[in-house]
């Protein structure tokens, strides 16, 4: 390929790219689905990291978290936050967002959709640079995690370690942190189509707009917006935030059909990949690490 030449990204393949730059070779209304765990911009590692203002403590790991294991084994920043700059994470996160957003609704077909895991802190920034970009925002879906790992601190034990007793007891109860995460929000986009057609027109035309409710129905009893969906036996283990492929394959089910293509930007492992594989649906996946392109490739072996 000549230096000058734009790439060609070929279906079916995993390639090792920065999607912010790969997505601008790929043509105009190519895509049938958009289906990617995006970054949450919380510091699950550091390619998670989405502001500028970090410190020394940022990923580290307090006596705490040594004594936890690795459950929780980076320290993260508390919403509050420690320092003014720290205020500015939620909008960086929207700018973040609002880089690719326009790509992302430049190759998707009319119709087509944009799911999206995304973190709950700060999904609606997520929300508000996608509807901005052209994007209308459909529902949010709940997939249910059958395990959550849960590590409130009680409050009252810092008061212990200061010698506190009075305070220990007055707040005997009280926690630090958040509830148990038992749900993850998905964000379920489309792209509009024709101002004054008919989504049965651009069923026709495009090949997406409606979803699958019979498809939906093998792996759910109702036709509704939670989702259940584990993990197999040995499946997970191979990223910090793996997703099953019962769960990725129920998404692309329900709004695609057989061959058309499956984009993931951010593909990590490769999960939403080789569920599409699975689907018998053309997939297409960007990665910057190189790590976990080759343990997406390896998993088609």
């Amino acid at each position: 390929m000549n230096m000058h030449e734009p790439p060609h990204w070929l279906p079916n393949h995993i390639y090792q790219a920065d999607s912010l730059h790969a997505l601008q070779h790929l043509p105009d209304n190519s895509i049938h689905l958009i289906l990617s765990d995006i970054p949450y911009g919380i510091g699950k590692e550091s390619w998670d990291v989405l502001h500028h203002n970090t410190n020394s403590a940022y990923l580290g790991q307090s006596p705490a978290q040594a004594k936890a294991g690795s459950v929780f084994n980076k320290r993260g920043k508390p919403i509050n936050g420690w320092s003014e700059a720290d205020r500015n994470i939620a909008k960086e996160y929207y700018q973040w967002c609002s880089q690719w957003a326009g790509d992302w609704l430049r190759v998707l077909k009319p119709g087509g959709s944009a799911l999206v895991f995304a973190g709950r802190r700060l999904s609606h920034r997520c929300i508000c640079a996608l509807e901005d970009a052209g994007f209308s925002y459909k529902d949010m879906l709940a997939w249910l995690r059958e395990r959550a790992p849960h590590r409130a601190q009680r409050i009252s034990r810092v008061y212990e370690r200061r010698g506190n007793m009075e305070a220990a007891q007055r707040w005997q109860g009280w926690r630090v942190g958040n509830l148990q995460p038992t749900f993850e929000p998905i964000l379920w986009f489309v792209k509009p189509y024709k101002i004054g057609g008919t989504l049965a027109d651009n069923l026709l035309q495009h090949g997406v707009g409606a979803y699958h409710q019979e498809a939906l129905l093998k792996y759910l009893e109702r036709p509704e917006n939670v989702l259940l969906g584990g993990f197999a036996h040995k499946e997970g283990g191979l990223h910090p935030t793996q997703k099953p492929l019962k769960l990725l394959q129920t998404l692309i089910e329900l709004t695609t059909q057989e061959q058309q293509m499956v984009l993931d930007p951010f593909c990590g492992s490769g999960s939403t990949l080789l569920a599409a594989h699975h689907c018998q649906r053309q997939y297409l996946g960007f990665d910057a690490c190189a790590d976990y392109v080759n343990i997406a490739r390896q998993r088609f072996l």
